[in-house]
């Protein structure tokens, strides 16, 4: 074999051989977080930790939709079960999805010392629950 006489293209415009640039990071953190500053790695791991309870909520309440529509319940009119059960589970996705959001979107606010954005799924998260709770009240009250 012949030796290298000429480094990669990569690695001559500054990368690694895994497309690192000097800052160590990937290509998608590149692309999810462009520029600003590396945060204190405890501001991050706490934004991680945060993002790591938000998806645990959100699969409660899949795994509660999931149950409510696949477990016979003889107490309660199938329309009844499959709406609440619908109501959990496109809460579980929102979460989900906005847990991702907010976890992007702090992130880069700290990389740029900017103020931390609201909350948005919290909304989401009282409106979801307050539903659900809503039909199987009324399901017992007026059932």
């Amino acid at each position: 074999m012949e030796p290298l006489t000429e480094a990669p293209q990569e690695v001559r415009a500054g990368a690694d051989r895994r497309g690192r640039l000097g800052d160590g990071r990937g290509p998608l953190a590149r692309l999810l977080l462009p520029g600003g500053e590396e945060p204190d790695p405890r501001f991050t791991l706490a934004n991680e930790r945060t993002f790591l309870a938000w998806m645990r909520t959100a699969l409660a309440f899949l795994a509660g939709g999931i149950a409510l529509a696949a477990l016979p319940l003889s107490d309660m009119p199938p329309e009844v079960r499959r709406a609440v059960a619908v109501v959990l589970l496109c809460a579980g996705v929102l979460i989900a999805v906005g847990a991702t959001v907010r976890w992007v979107r702090v992130e880069r606010a700290m990389r740029h010392a900017r103020p931390l954005p609201v909350p948005l799924i919290v909304p989401v998260l009282a409106g979801a629950s307050a539903v659900a709770c809503g039909g199987l009240l009324a399901y017992l009250w007026l059932g």
